[in-house]
């Protein structure tokens, strides 16, 4: 699917796995409408990229919904990457006794599944209405951002497992749903990589390269750029549909 002449929508945008995925759409010629909380660092990305910013919870209807009609102001929305997410870390019950606080393991639900399911069916509702691109219907592609914790949740991974562990249950589904419109889903998985959560300065480089030895090879975090790429893979061919793709180094993630 070729992307230019076209709008997007990444969320969680404004820094990280999200920025680096909206920078490879816009080289390829999409315009992209960065969704984000943070103003400040999605306003500055929008604006570099040509593009624009809509502050947003995902799991709120009508603030996304202000998404899809921004992008297409711009142009024929064609792409969604769910980039947003958070994580929270607690054992289930931890070592005093006491359980892990159900409104925490509720918002990370909330975020990572909720709010990706609610900018996926507006997305796609939007997508819908777009004149098909070829001779075979097609509208659009949806990429989802899940985990390989996922698969290999670690201690203290609970709420955020369980909610990555949703986005990979649903996307088969939901690209059944949508074949009939001819719009694409698909997840990637990343493993260990290099974005702005590990902080910077000395320690937060000794311990990524600590975190890069388990990586299979090779052993370092990921760049972000190389996640970008396999997004654009799942969005720009058209023959993947339906799939959960790891992007991990071959990393298998231990119980701690």
């Amino acid at each position: 699917m070729d992307v230019s002449n076209s709008s997007a929508i990444v969320t969680g945008g404004a820094s990280g796995l999200g920025e680096a995925c909206a920078r490879r759409l816009t080289a390829a010629g999409a315009k992209c409408v960065i969704l984000d909380m943070n103003e400040e660092k999605g306003k500055a990305v929008a604006s570099e990229l040509g593009g624009e910013f809509v502050k947003a919870d995902v799991a709120d209807p009508d603030q996304v919904q202000v998404a899809c009609e921004t992008a297409v102001g711009m142009a024929p929305l064609r792409a969604l990457v769910n980039g947003a997410g958070i994580g929270s870390a607690g054992r289930t019950v931890d070592r005093q006794g006491e359980p892990f606080k159900l409104d925490v393991f509720e918002f990370v639900v909330r975020v990572n599944l909720i709010g990706s399911f609610n900018c996926l069916r507006l997305a796609a509702a939007m997508m819908a209405k777009q004149e098909p691109l070829d001779d075979q219907g097609q509208r659009g592609a949806i990429v989802n951002m899940t985990s390989v914790a996922a698969f290999e949740g670690q201690i203290g991974q609970c709420a955020y497992s369980a909610s990555k562990g949703g986005v990979v249950g649903m996307t088969l589904p939901i690209a059944r749903d949508l074949s009939a419109l001819g719009i694409r889903v698909n997840t990637v998985a990343p493993g260990l990589f290099d974005t702005p959560i590990y902080g910077e300065g000395e320690g937060s480089e000794a311990f990524k390269a600590k975190l890069g030895e388990s990586v299979l090879f090779p052993k370092r975090l990921g760049y972000a750029d190389e996640l970008a790429s396999m997004v654009m893979e799942l969005i720009t061919n058209d023959y993947m549909n339906g799939e959960v793709v790891r992007a991990d180094g071959g990393v298998r993630l231990p119980p701690k």
